[in-house]
């Protein structure tokens, strides 16, 4: 069976860039657009940065080498490649698929609406006319505002649902979103139909495309009167912002999720890679890419926003940068439309801009769906072109949910759920770094990766999967799993005190994915390969195991009561008994973290022994050493909040600064991080090519087939 696994023939990427290419298009998507420059602006300006930077190179990047690694060397994907580790890890894949399901079911929405204004502003450049929504000041925020909410979505309105209407009702869907929906995933159907080959090529169009809407974006930004004022607030570092947990929990989210890690794609795209295929540089080069992109957009906006805050203030009615970047995510459909309706040619820039942004879209939403599509051919050897129809059918289907009046609270239910740290897929980049770190030989995925990589990978790298990424996503589970729990509605209520039903059904989704995730795994899969690395080898380490549990009982017990503290503390707010709940919880996490690390200590000794004798670790072992780091990133995810929360008993922050006056002048402080970010990515990628050039001179050596027992 194992040797059945990489014999068999499997299409590959027809060239390393159409691979490259590929994985850069599904990295990068619609939050590169509007998500990062939102939240750079949101979170500190250029200092936000710093923490981006820094998760990307210790979770990142780390992180897509171990799932390229690993789709390559089992040539399988998620669900398969996790069989290939063990068959008890096998859930792992399936619930990573699982979540991409439900993420293209609303993506492809978004695309439609994407698809849909682009249409607008054709058509106001073949009348000659303005945009629906242009107007002036706060009369043009007022229409784009309308134009989207009411024209276009046809959300409930507020007398309605005074009336006694819920925002999540269904209602009637909107014809025109429905039409896109359908050219959408027409379009989707046929990217990918023709397997990855044919993925390849439309990448060739369909990644640079965006990259030059961009460059036309922000070449006209630039050079737009007021351009320095929108980027001042783009650039600016807010240093005291680097002391807020948001600021470092935002910066981890968005390269997390931006980088399209944890639920199988890039899993996925690997095992479409030729047996010869660089990992190791192909990863930097996609992160580089990824994070130049999204700098890039965010200069793109915010130069285009100054541009209309000073047309608006010339007009006599002015618009603030900082008003209208405040919109967030609404940024893409209300906020950037108007300023761009007060530009000249403003139909034109419309167009280029949707279709940057469709584009963009368009190369993640076929990249999610050629995972799951692939999981479930691996799994059933079902003809591919009948399930990748039925599966269109079916995300079609669903997403008319988000097509109706209430679609929108729905489709941020959806989008919460699957974003959020505490139940989305920065938990399984958690579960994929212990499963992968602690359940097999990690040392023998970086011999993989190093085979043929134009550079190597040294011992650091298994620290960062086995102890650095399992602590760090452990404390951000933990901490955003608190914030939750102590906010005013909970899980369940708004700050208003009413139910949220969408917030229910994510909930439930939040259950039953699993479970159903455990019943695929079930399934057999006639060519999932089974882990055989030391079946007949003796254990080692069972003695030393169930100590390491023992003390893993004793730091998750007390780990629950410090929990409880904290929330209790945090919902309370100040006063008396707040302030000795959170000294309390601090000293219970504290002494919970002491069980923690020695179960984690015991835990990778016992792992490490085995590995170097050539024995097999005792499933004990395994266990403390996994659940011990997760358990020590745990402590601290109920420390650190508890501390913040005393620290702004004992001496509370000021009310936050106004945002800073819009000058038309850029410090100098901006301008060495403009040119500090344009160093580190042309310098990084710069670095990356040659490292590559370099390895092509040389003769590469044979790369033999190989197993996950090798």
């Amino acid at each position: 069976m194992a040797e059945h696994l990489l014999e068999e023939q499997r299409e590959n990427w027809g060239s390393r860039a159409g691979f490259v290419l590929a994985a850069i298009g599904s990295a990068v998507g619609l939050g590169n657009l509007w998500g990062f420059p939102y939240k750079v602006y949101s979170y500190g300006g250029g200092a936000f940065l710093l923490p981006y930077i820094l998760a990307m190179a210790l979770i990142g990047v780390p992180l897509m080498v171990l799932e390229f690694a690993l789709g390559h060397m089992t040539q399988r994907a998620a669900p398969d490649a996790f069989r290939g580790v063990s068959r008890r890890t096998e859930p792992v894949g399936w619930w990573g698929i699982l979540l991409s399901f439900v993420i293209i079911t609303y993506y492809a929405v978004i695309l439609a609406w994407c698809l849909n204004f682009l249409v607008v502003c054709v058509r106001g450049i073949v009348s000659g006319g303005e945009l629906p929504w242009a107007g002036k000041g706060i009369e043009g925020v007022a229409n784009a505002k309308r134009y989207f909410y009411a024209t276009y979505l046809n959300t409930w309105s507020e007398a309605e649902i005074a009336g006694g209407a819920v925002p999540w009702g269904l209602g009637r869907v909107a014809e025109p979103i429905v039409i896109s929906l359908v050219a959408t995933w027409l379009l989707l159907y046929l990217c990918i139909f023709r397997g990855v080959k044919a993925v390849s090529k439309v990448v060739l169009i369909t990644v640079p495309l965006p990259w030059i809407m961009l460059l036309i974006l922000t070449v006209r930004g630039l050079t737009l009167p007021g351009a320095a004022e929108g980027l001042k607030f783009y650039l600016e570092p807010n240093w005291s912002e680097l002391a807020k947990p948001d600021t470092w929990r935002w910066a981890f989210g968005q390269m997390f999720f931006s980088m399209s890690l944890a639920f199988g794609v890039m899993i996925t795209y690997a095992s479409f890679m030729h047996r010869k295929s660089d990992i190791n540089n192909n990863a930097l080069i996609i992160g580089l890419s990824d994070m130049g992109t999204s700098f890039i957009a965010g200069i793109a906006v915010f130069a285009t926003l100054g541009g209309m805050s000073f047309a608006t203030r010339q007009a006599g009615q002015p618009i603030p940068v900082a008003e209208v970047a405040a919109a967030g995510p609404g940024m893409s459909f209300v906020a950037f439309p108007y300023a761009l309706a007060q530009l000249p040619y403003s139909a034109w820039f419309g167009a280029v801009f949707f279709l940057a942004l469709f584009t963009l879209g368009v190369d993640s939403a076929f990249s999610i769906t050629e995972s799951v599509l692939a999981s479930l051919v691996d799994k059933t050897r079902w003809n591919r072109n009948v399930v990748l129809i039925a599966l269109s059918v079916v995300g079609l289907g669903i997403g008319l949910v988000y097509c109706t009046r209430g679609g929108l609270e729905w489709l941020g239910a959806m989008d919460d759920f699957i974003n959020s740290t505490w139940g989305g897929i920065a938990l399984l980049g958690l579960l994929e770094c212990v499963v992968l770190g602690w359940g097999y030989r990690i040392a023998r995925l970086r011999e993989h990766a190093n085979e043929l990589s134009d550079w190597k990978l040294g011992l650091w790298w298994d620290g960062i999967i086995r102890y650095v990424a399992p602590v760090l996503l452990s404390t951000l589970f933990v901490w955003s799993l608190l914030d939750k729990a102590a906010s005013e509605g909970g899980f369940l209520y708004d700050k208003n005190g009413t139910f949220q039903t969408p917030m229910l059904v994510g909930l439930i989704l939040a259950g039953l994915v699993p479970l159903l995730a455990v019943v695929l795994s079930l399934i057999r899969s006639p060519g999932a390969n089974t882990h055989a690395a030391h079946v007949g080898q003796p254990r080692y380490g069972r003695a030393e195991g169930v100590v390491g549990v023992v003390l893993l009982a004793l730091a998750y017990a007390g780990l629950a009561v410090a929990f409880a503290l904290a929330r209790q503390a945090k919902a309370d707010g100040g006063g008396h008994v707040p302030y000795a709940q959170g000294w309390l919880a601090v000293i219970v996490a504290g002494l919970a973290a002491a069980p923690a690390i020695a179960a984690a200590g015991i835990g990778a000794a016992v792992v490490h022994r085995a590995e170097a004798t050539q024995h097999r670790p005792s499933a004990f072992g395994r266990l403390s050493a996994g659940l011990g780091t997760m358990g020590v990133g745990a402590c601290l995810g109920v420390l650190l909040p508890a501390l913040f929360f005393l620290h702004d008993i004992i001496a509370p922050s000021p009310a936050s600064a106004p945002a800073p006056a819009e000058q038309a002048e850029l410090s100098w402080v901006s301008y060495v991080v403009l040119a500090a970010m344009l160093v580190l990515l042309v310098g990084g990628l710069g670095w990356c090519f040659y490292r590559a050039v370099r390895a092509a001179g040389g003769a590469a050596p044979a790369q033999p087939a190989e197993t996950m027992d090798q």
